[in-house]
């Protein structure tokens, strides 16, 4: 249970919801944290990520990648074997079907996957617009007048 209220913060902000409802997710998942599969998230470069999932006996086939709306979503469903080969006597090795989500970035994208040695390596970048990068202004000193919009339109 969350021990923090954000009620205030919603009267007195505007364009914050993605944020709340993250904060709001992040609250729930104290016990109820999934751990299959095993993973690591490291920074490769300065804009650079990449995400290893260990998926030891799944193929190509029944993986699935998919990214919509700031999420990644990497699901595994192992086809069940007609017959099998063998009776078990210990079966430790998971074949269980999984679904592991991730909060990406914003302008966060995924640029490929590949399948390597059991282990799934999908590779992020964070390409921020022209737009949104910070910029220098100028400064004009105290002898020149700022320009009008009329002198901008001539």
């Amino acid at each position: 249970m969350r021990s923090f209220d954000l009620t205030p913060l919603y009267r007195s902000t505007v364009g914050f919801d993605r944020l709340f409802s993250l904060m709001d997710q992040l609250g729930g998942f104290e016990n109820a944290a999934p751990s299959y599969p095993p993973y690591n998230i490291e920074k490769v470069s300065e804009n650079g990520y990449r995400i290893t999932l260990a998926v030891a006996g799944f193929s190509e086939a029944e993986l699935a990648i998919e990214t919509r709306e700031n999420a990644l979503v990497v699901r595994g469903e192992k086809q069940a074997e007609a017959e099998p080969k063998g009776e078990f006597l210990f079966q430790g090795i998971a074949a269980r079907a999984f679904e592991r989500r991730f909060q990406l970035a914003d302008y966060v994208s995924v640029t490929g996957a590949r399948l390597e040695n059991g282990l799934l390596h999908v590779e992020l970048v964070r390409e921020v617009p022209e737009a949104k990068k910070p910029r220098l202004v100028p400064i004009a000193n105290g002898s020149a007048k700022p320009a009008t919009v009329d002198a901008i339109a001539a």
